[in-house]
């Protein structure tokens, strides 16, 4: 690995990093989401806190991180892109800006998918949009944006593992997945003892 592709991927961790929720929080509501919900710094906490709308705006803005970072780094080849991108995920889940606490990679995640899916319209289909109706169809069902979350992100790994051909990509998204899965474990848990937080606002 090239000293050129470490700058990238720490441009891409410090991308990432931005907080959005607690930006958003501290400067238009004087809130701190931090001390309330579940302290986490993503969409779906900023929705409960903040109000619905906050939900989906969070969530743009951080599937913007790694989407920014992707797309400017193109000229310096599709693999330093996509490993700066993925970079901006970790920055997301392990903010330097927020003392290390931060969200859970979702949304940060689609949008490196929706990035690299881009491509053609079966790379669309296949690896964003399937697994995106996934997402909404088990979120609007069962309101739980976890579940809905791990599964559409599982879901999309087996169609890049199916219809996209490069091996790098393939290995990307599968440690990704396995990370998002990780970051929810205590979600895993709760589901599993059905005490899993429903949404009120989808």
């Amino acid at each position: 690995m090239s000293w050129k592709t470490l700058l990238y991927m720490l441009a891409g961790y410090l991308l990432g990093s931005v907080p959005w929720a607690l930006v958003i929080g501290k400067l238009f509501y004087d809130t701190d989401i931090r001390n309330y919900g579940s302290g986490n710094l993503g969409a779906t906490n900023a929705g409960r806190v903040l109000g619905k709308k906050n939900f989906y705006i969070v969530t743009l803005l951080d599937a913007s991180k790694s989407m920014i970072i992707y797309f400017l780094l193109q000229k310096a080849g599709y693999h330093n892109a996509l490993l700066a991108a993925a970079s901006a995920i970790i920055g997301h889940c392990y903010p330097i800006f927020s003392h290390f606490k931060g969200g859970k990679g979702v949304s940060t995640s689609a949008g490196l998918l929706l990035a690299v899916s881009l491509g053609s319209w079966d790379d669309f289909l296949m690896q964003f949009l399937i697994p995106f109706l996934i997402f909404v169809t088990i979120a609007v069902t069962t309101k739980y944006i976890s579940l809905s979350s791990m599964t559409a992100f599982t879901s999309a790994v087996i169609m890049i593992w199916i219809h996209n051909g490069d091996l790098i990509t393939k290995i990307c998204f599968t440690l990704l997945c396995a990370f998002v899965i990780y970051r929810h474990r205590e979600n895993i848990q709760r589901l599993i003892n059905h005490k899993e937080n429903k949404v009120s606002f989808l």
